[in-house]
């Protein structure tokens, strides 16, 4: 079968997963592989940069190697390599950019710049073809963002969190509670056999006019009602881990909802004449079943329809960078050879940073 060019190779190595994809524009992948860093990091309950980039330098050329015998070509058969530039570790992203700058230069292909957040955004028109404009949620461990995407490099970012991301509440609440890493599974799992009522937590912001988030204080709230367990019982015993848990995703769960309710209400106001509107949600929170089950209640109620793509595509991969650069190619990006990694890149770079910027550049 014959697939419509270009052919893109895409690089992922902003945080702790090596990822490479090769994609062509009809949406075909000719291959998608992902080296997770989880049993690295494990015993220090999060991500280290230094063991991350250590772990990128290691596999990422043999990564590429794989991805091309797979999909049974030569680098001289691909239109354009994509890369990370940033949001992310920079340690870890210079070994992605470095190493596809060093591959298109011998190759004399252009080198696409990638911004991690835009790869999330646009994976859902490579799993499902979704027209611009759309609505999209993203939600991960370094991410938590509502933001209108009206086309490539064209986004107005209407809330972000104000500390926290939603993966890393969730990360920091199961290290709290002594559950393994990574803590968004843990914490879901525990939450199944959970009183979610048993404690009460607060939602923060949830009577703030913004479409923003905070989790911070969410997180203290579940400290001090751990240790009022211990203090109360001598002991944090698996009963009170499951009914935290329960009570904490439930807390997660009503600010996702408010805060996309208030956003929608805006995407409507600006298109109103969009007859089925979409609320893409992505990153690797979208692979939390309860959190995803109550998303699509607030977009069904809103006349929306929720698409999330599917788990491999959710978490960090190589598929959503080789998709995004196409995207961009085709929008006539030409070569990004002169970028350097950025460590903060916000995805609108016109909002104001709600948590200021430094010499490293606006947060996102």
């Amino acid at each position: 079968m014959t697939h419509l060019r270009p052919f893109v190779l895409g690089i992922e190595t902003s945080c702790d997963e090596t990822a490479v994809a090769i994609v062509a524009a009809d949406g075909h992948l000719f291959a998608h592989h992902v080296l997770s860093q989880i049993d690295e990091h494990a015993a220090f309950g999060g991500v280290v940069p230094e063991i991350a980039a250590r772990s990128h330098i290691t596999h990422l050329d043999k990564l590429i190697q794989s991805a091309l015998d797979d999909a049974e070509m030569d680098v001289r058969d691909l239109d354009a390599i994509a890369a990370t530039m940033g949001p992310g570790l920079i340690g870890g992203l210079m070994v992605g950019v470095i190493t596809a700058k060093a591959i298109a230069k011998a190759a004399n292909i252009p080198f696409i710049a990638v911004n991690h957040l835009e790869g999330h955004a646009l994976t859902v028109r490579l799993s499902h073809n979704v027209p611009f404009p759309f609505l999209l949620l993203l939600v991960s461990g370094g991410h938590c963002q509502l933001l209108e995407v009206a086309g490539v490099g064209d986004y107005t970012r209407l809330g972000s969190t104000i500390d926290d991301a939603v993966g890393e509440a969730f990360d920091k609440t199961a290290k709290l509670l002594g559950l393994p890493y990574p803590g968004g599974p843990a914490v879901e799992q525990a939450a199944l056999k959970g009183d979610a009522l048993r404690f009460k937590l607060p939602r923060p912001l949830l009577q703030n006019d913004t479409c923003d988030f905070s989790f911070s204080g969410l997180k203290t709230a579940v400290r001090r009602v751990a240790e009022k367990c211990v203090a109360e019982r001598g002991g944090l015993y698996r009963d009170d881990v499951n009914d935290i848990c329960a009570a904490f995703q439930l807390a997660i769960g009503d600010c996702l909802v408010n805060r996309v309710g208030k956003a929608m209400k805006k995407f409507d106001n600006k298109h109103p004449d969009a007859s089925s509107p979409t609320l893409v949600v992505a990153g690797g929170v979208a692979a939390n079943i309860a959190l995803k089950s109550r998303l699509n209640e607030v977009a069904h109620e809103g006349g929306y329809t929720m698409i999330a793509p599917a788990l491999d595509l959710c978490t960090d991969n190589g598929a959503m960078i080789a998709w995004a650069g196409l995207e961009r190619l085709r929008a006539g990006a030409l070569d990004d050879s002169d970028m350097i990694p950025r460590p903060r890149w916000p995805l609108d770079e016109t909002a104001k940073p709600l948590v200021g910027s430094g010499r490293k550049g606006s947060k996102v």
